[in-house]
């Protein structure tokens, strides 16, 4: 079987003709099941969290991420996305509804927005590394203000903190704090068993993500050959993504995905209904 199970509509918007797209190119590549993710930036439900936890003050994040959020974000109801990703359900396509929510430290607080919907999975990203958007290209320059490992260990302890929640179903691209380039020259073995040990205790998947190959400039898939390797011997289970924006990205290198998670000794993928998980063979 062949999924892509994290991709937004935000691009566009809830119009069945925009999202006809989507099924089309998954026809295409011949994906059998897609599941929409959307970002709870997307979501008005979550407006109050977002400003809690950035960065917002005048140093150079701050004043980048005041006009992040200003731009086109809480255009939507979380209960607007459930309906019409039910009405999807509705006329026949294969499809799940998903959420991909961003690493906030108010556990409670996401747990009551969330509580109120049925969703099929959830995936939790970070995105965020004490407030800061990591992952903007904009202002990549803050890195070279940081030492890696430093954000390695930012990153595990957000990877630790989100597991232990409970709360999510998949681990969103995991180590794409690789996606600029920047490369370790220390020994980041202990970061990725963390993060393994910290999923398996948590019992959530590795999203297997194409989006770090053809939309950054690091070109590879999430999550990188090292914890690939990992995270086999911890036996995590995966999923597949294309992290598509856009319609024509849906199922974008998903048979290169199933590929590499193959050679890593997969040999099923996950498939999920209901917040419930099932071992599917994977097609190559």
């Amino acid at each position: 079987m062949l999924i892509d199970y994290h991709m937004h509509f935000e691009y566009g918007s809830y119009d069945p003709l925009w999202v006809q797209g989507f099924f089309d190119a998954a026809r295409a590549r011949k994906v059998d099941e897609i599941g929409i993710s959307e970002h709870t930036h997307g979501f008005s439900d979550f407006r109050e969290l977002y400003y809690r936890e950035l960065i917002l003050d005048d140093s150079a994040v701050g004043r980048y991420q005041r006009q992040w959020l200003s731009r086109g974000k809480f255009r939507y109801t979380l209960a607007e996305y459930i309906d019409f990703m039910n009405d999807l359900k509705g006329r026949g396509h294969p499809i799940k509804t998903g959420i991909e929510v961003c690493n906030f430290r108010d556990h409670d607080a996401v747990r009551r927005i969330l509580g109120r919907y049925d969703f099929d999975y959830i995936i939790g990203s970070v995105h965020f590394l004490r407030g800061w958007g990591y992952d903007f290209a904009d202002i990549k320059s803050v890195w070279d203000e940081h030492k890696l490992e430093d954000i390695y260990q930012w990153y595990t302890e957000a990877v630790e903190d989100l597991c232990a929640s409970g709360l999510y179903d998949i681990l969103g691209h995991p180590f794409n704090i690789r996606l600029f380039r920047h490369f370790p020259d220390f020994d980041v073995q202990p970061y990725l068993e963390r993060v393994a040990a910290a999923l398996r205790k948590a019992n959530m998947a590795v999203d297997v993500n194409t989006g770090t190959l053809y939309r950054y400039p690091v070109a590879e898939i999430s999550p990188f050959p090292a914890f690939m390797k990992v995270a086999r011997q911890y036996g995590l289970p995966v999923i597949l993504s294309s992290d598509a924006h856009r319609p024509e990205d849906c199922g974008r290198y998903i048979h290169e995905a199933a590929q590499y998670a193959h050679s890593f000794g997969y040999g099923r993928v996950m498939v999920y209904t209901g917040r419930q998980a099932a071992a599917h063979p994977l097609t190559l």
